[in-house]
């Protein structure tokens, strides 16, 4: 008996999720630009700076990272990846929020709270069962920022129902992503970087995860939850600028100007140094550029640049950036940049706005193909050749 071939989009877990989450990217800014200046309108429970807020937040960072662990799931555990029907169910799923997050489904806000929520449930469920089925209990732990980030979530909504508009909410969601990017990036970026300075010759090699890496992150912990909950309590400006230097050492501890030569690599350093630039704005009292250098800069720039690695390791191609990859990087930074230092009357949104969307229809249109299409023979990675289109 035959079977019917399953559509390669759906044969892993980072194949759906990775390009939603970049076309939503590319399309929801333009649309955010027109509510913005007064072109368009959107009918749902939030107003038009919560809604821009909550879908960067809740609506692209999730996709990404049910990408990320519906991929890494199946390498910790040894069990199969969840492919077919479920991926098509929660792909569904996700677009149903965001449908109705827009108002497009006139729904009332508690039904949209509801249907908002179900996607990141649904996926620490999917995730708490196949890591206990594979006994790898120890990184049950990946659960609980997922939950903090669905918290994080319903907050958001409450506040919206009950005070028109979300604070607490979104700090929260911030300070949970950012937290995921100090913990999972602090053990990727050096990790990667050893690996490929290991084969370079001699040199100094990123310093190992130790004491260091264990103070900066329960001082991270520790400081944005007081950023969450009580943004103006007296010395917190001097605990973030504190932050910021915890950061920017240990960024340097990781060896990053040693990868001229690999893209791929010293794309996920850049993404990093957003960190400590966005902490240093906040403390400076100045949160527009804060959390846009945060928002656009290390939460982009580092899901961008974890979505290019993963879809070219696990797609077959050869860890190289590339001309146009390295180009989209390079635009996002750029949209960061221009957001956190030209005022809005200065056109820094649109500008900013147009780069952000370049920077992830370049990646759809290179990595697009990769996503939904079957895998081609693995070759040996090469990230020091030069860039190519």
């Amino acid at each position: 008996m035959s079977t019917i071939p399953r559509p390669a989009l759906f044969s892993y877990g980072f194949r759906p999720f990775f390009l939603l989450a970049a076309l939503f990217a590319a399309a929801v800014i333009p649309l955010w630009l027109a509510v913005w200046a007064g072109h368009a309108a959107l009918a749902g429970p939030f107003g038009p700076r919560d809604w821009h807020i909550h879908e960067m937040l809740f609506g692209y960072v999730p996709a990404v990272l049910a990408g990320f662990l519906f991929t890494a799931i199946p390498n910790w555990t040894g069990r199969m990846p969840r492919r077919g029907l479920p991926l098509v169910a929660l792909s569904g799923l996700w677009l149903l929020a965001r449908l109705a997050v827009a108002g497009a489904l006139a729904l009332p806000a508690w039904a949209v709270m509801a249907l908002d929520l179900s996607f990141l449930l649904a996926v620490a469920a999917i995730s708490v069962v196949e890591i206990v089925a594979g006994r790898n209990w120890r990184n049950l732990a990946v659960i609980v920022p997922v939950g903090l980030l669905a918290a994080a979530n319903a907050t958001f909504h409450i506040e919206a129902m009950t005070r028109g508009a979300a604070d607490i909410g979104m700090r929260a969601g911030f300070a949970c992503i950012l937290f995921l990017i100090l913990l999972i990036g602090g053990r990727i970026v050096p990790s990667f970087t050893r690996n490929w300075l290991s084969r370079q010759g001699p040199g100094p090699l990123p310093a190992p995860f130790g004491r260091f890496d264990r103070l900066a992150l329960m001082a991270s912990a520790a400081v944005l939850v007081l950023w969450s909950l009580a943004p103006g309590l007296p010395g917190l400006s001097a605990a973030l600028a504190g932050l910021a230097g915890l950061h920017l050492a240990r960024l340097a501890r990781w060896r990053g100007w040693r990868c001229g030569r690999a893209p791929i690599l010293w794309i996920l350093h850049i993404a990093y140094l957003f960190l400590p630039l966005g902490f240093a704005a906040l403390a400076l009292d100045a949160p527009v550029a804060g959390l846009h250098l945060l928002g656009i800069g290390a939460i982009g720039g580092m899901t961008l640049a974890v979505m290019m690695r993963a879809s070219m390791g696990h797609t077959g191609r050869p860890l190289e950036a590339g001309r146009v990859l390295t180009a989209s990087f390079l635009l996002l930074c750029a949209a960061a940049l221009i957001r956190a230092l030209l005022p809005a009357q200065g056109g820094g949104p649109g500008l900013s706005g147009a780069l952000w969307t370049a920077a992830f229809a370049g990646f759809v249109l290179k990595v697009g193909p990769w996503l939904t299409l079957p895998s081609v023979a693995r070759r040996q990675p090469n990230p020091a050749a030069r860039p190519r289109a």
